[in-house]
């Protein structure tokens, strides 16, 4: 027997839709609920912006303290005028109250009645009942006379007498009373007590300030009569976070307008704020942060946030570490918030631009001390400049090229080749290892210590001296040099810190600045500079370093990706610091005999360690000449003077000679021959003869 199986519906009766519906629906949604409304959940908060969190309380709570603490300095220095005021009131309040108690302690009152009466009596003396009621109005009048002022004399004398026995306390508590009640009987319209001061927290955002600023920029339609026009939608605050003001807000749809047009008004809306830009930080929200296109998070801070250099709070980590690894983030400083900023160097690359003496050197030497912290990082370091900047380097450097003169020139160079060899040696080396070894092409920390690979620190401060000091073709080769270093030398464990001031496209090409991923700049002139620095556009969506003012010593944009940049107060680390550190891994690398290169032979650490003292100016001398075998009088002298100008710069010839003298060097020869020409100079071999011939024979069995 044959079964035909029941079609399949695609539509639902209208039964088995309502039935659906019944059980999907809840009790408070339906609308034959009379309790539907009051039970529907509002989708007003249960606690306002400010209480959603400890951080926003504390914030809040250290604000009423701030303002409160303000309001009690600001009057009570003003005290004395405010007594002074107090006591004007109060004699006027006591004339305007004896003016009115008169009449009653006069009895005007029977006054009035007296003299009717008198007059009365004046027109009609014959009249014996007007003569008889007036005299009755008169004696009326002086009885009351008698026991007003009685009464008044006797209060007023009992409550002197009562006061008089009473304690201090009491009485200035009945004085406060009475003076407080005689200066409301004194007051005014017009009186005003208590002088209104600007207190610490100038800026009181709301909606309203936000709303006004952005219409006044362009950024928000403008309404039409009483029609204030569209409006942000304030996602969270304005609400006070730590030492200023937070709001996230959405910008309305339908004006056309995005994140990154709020961000390039920047200073503009600063304007309408009041405050300076340096105090105004946005970004825009990304969408990993719940974020979108037209979203905004907007923070004003009370006062400029990044005047703490030099401040011991923000003395760098680094100083209290005895050691520490490149493979975490370093500690480089903070932002306006007072949020540690890190950043992870390996398989990157850093760009440090700005103008002189903002602290483009100190906060480039905050990621090479961290590696000098690290016994597994050899440090291959040259400085255009030849200053006493990094000078404590010599005590760890492998390789170290002062000044930019033509025998540093071909240092640099010869560095550069030595390099690119290492680089090469080891990527030989990872194509030859298994995956399960070297899984990514990349140094592990198993490969590191296996096969001792340190981290190289590729760090060049002043670039352009460099650059500029060179013909094109040899120019050329270095920048390709750098640039394979950049752009390949990161999954080898190369980690390039590269310096210049203003990186035009002479100076430092852009070809080299482009490959680069983190960028740090300090204070330049303008938008331009600020660009060539941190990278093209960066300016217009708010990475801009020419926003800062001189002022901002140490401070400077920091920028780690496409679309992340962040203002930092970099952590301050000064010279003596820089030298402990130095000697601190000047001494891990013994420990594990990664001590290398030409701080090997670095006189002055080696003498320390063997307990001798070598005369400063030898020890300076011998770096000046670290480069060349023999040198002319005039060119010692000023590498002399880059090394430390203090102490060098009105040193002469003769000076030279006679403290070489007493520091035990005997020239073999006062002339040398160099390139042809023969002049007055010294021979390197001259001066390391004043060193003790045990700690020569020490270095060199090193």
């Amino acid at each position: 027997m044959t079964t035909t199986a029941e079609p399949v519906r695609l539509v639902k009766d209208d039964d088995a839709v309502i039935a659906a519906a019944e059980e999907v629906v809840e009790a408070v949604d339906r609308d034959d609920n009379p309790l539907a409304d009051w039970l529907t959940v509002p989708d007003t908060p249960v606690l306002p912006a400010w209480a959603r969190n400890w951080a926003s309380i504390r914030a809040n709570h250290a604000a009423l303290w701030k303002v409160g603490w303000w309001h009690a300095r600001y009057h009570s220095v003003r005290s004395p005028k405010y007594g002074a005021k107090i006591v004007g009131y109060s004699t006027r309040g006591a004339f305007r109250g004896g003016r009115r108690l008169w009449p009653v302690l006069t009895a005007q009152d029977h006054t009035r009645s007296v003299k009717a009466l008198a007059a009365q009596s004046q027109a009609k003396p014959e009249d014996a009942d007007l003569a008889l009621k007036h005299q009755i109005a008169h004696r009326a009048r002086t009885e009351a006379r008698r026991w007003r002022w009685t009464t008044a004399v006797f209060l007023a004398g009992a409550s002197s007498a009562a006061l008089s026995f009473a304690s201090l306390g009491l009485q200035a508590v009945v004085g406060c009373l009475v003076c407080g009640g005689l200066t409301a009987i004194g007051w005014s319209d017009e009186a005003q007590i208590l002088d209104h001061g600007t207190p610490p927290l100038r800026i009181n955002m709301d909606a309203q300030q936000l709303n006004d600023a952005l219409r006044a920029v362009g950024l928000l339609k403008q309404g039409k009569g009483d029609d204030e026009g569209p409006k942000v939608n304030c996602i969270m605050g304005p609400l006070r976070d730590g030492n200023g003001w937070s709001v996230v807000f959405d910008l309305p749809r339908g004006g056309g307008k995005k994140a990154p047009d709020v961000l390039a008004k920047r200073v503009d809306i600063a304007a309408e704020l009041g405050v300076d830009e340096i105090q105004l930080i946005m970004s825009r929200v990304r969408a990993a942060k719940g974020g979108h296109a037209g979203r905004v998070s907007m923070w004003v801070a009370d006062e400029d946030p990044y005047l703490l250099n030099g401040d011991p709070e923000n003395n760098s980590p680094l100083l209290k570490l005895d050691s520490f690894s490149v493979w975490e983030p370093i500690p480089f400083g903070r932002d306006a918030r007072g949020n540690r900023i890190n950043v992870p160097v390996i398989w990157q690359s850093m760009f440090f631009g700005g103008l002189p003496r903002r602290g483009k050197t100190f906060t480039q030497r905050l990621l090479t001390s961290a590696g000098v912290l690290d016994p597994w990082v050899r440090h291959y370091m040259a400085d255009g400049k030849g200053g006493a900047d990094w000078m404590p380097m010599r005590a760890i450097a492998h390789r170290l090229v002062m000044g930019a003169e033509d025998d540093a020139l071909d240092a640099l160079k010869a560095m550069l080749k030595e390099l690119l060899l290492e680089m090469e040696r080891r990527f030989a080396l990872f194509r030859s290892l298994p995956t399960s070894l070297c899984p990514q092409g990349k140094l592990t920390k198993e490969l590191q210590v296996k096969y001792k690979l340190p981290f190289i620190f590729v760090t060049i401060d002043e670039l352009q001296e460099y650059l500029t000091a060179m013909e094109r073709d040899e120019k050329e080769q270095v920048i390709n040099d750098l640039g394979r270093l950049a752009r390949r030398g990161p999954a080898a464990g190369f980690i390039c810190n590269f310096a210049s001031q203003r990186p035009d496209a002479d100076s430092v090409p852009t070809k080299l600045r482009e490959i680069i991923t983190i960028r740090y700049s300090t204070q330049v002139i303008d938008q331009t500079s600020s660009d060539m620095v941190l990278g093209k556009g960066k300016a217009s969506q708010g990475a801009d370093a020419s926003v800062l003012s001189e002022d901002h010593v140490g401070v400077g944009v920091l920028v780690t990706g496409p679309a992340s940049f962040v203002t930092v107060l970099g952590d301050y680390l000064d010279g003596g610091a820089f030298v402990e550190i130095c000697r601190k891994g000047r001494d891990l690398r013994q420990s594990i005999g990664q001590l290398s290169g030409d701080a090997l032979g670095d006189v002055a650490s080696a003498a320390g360690e063997q307990g001798y003292t070598v005369p400063e100016v030898i020890s300076d001398v011998l770096e000046a000449m670290r480069h060349s075998v023999r040198m002319f009088t005039t060119d010692l002298l000023a590498a002399l003077v880059r090394l430390d100008e203090d102490v060098y710069g009105d040193w002469d010839a003769e000076k030279l000679a006679k403290e070489l003298e007493l520091a035990g060097v005997k020239r073999s020869s006062k002339q040398v021959k160099i390139g042809g020409e023969n002049r007055a100079g010294y021979q390197r071999r001259d001066i390391e003869d004043a060193v003790p011939v045990e700690l020569l024979n020490e270095i060199t069995a090193a």
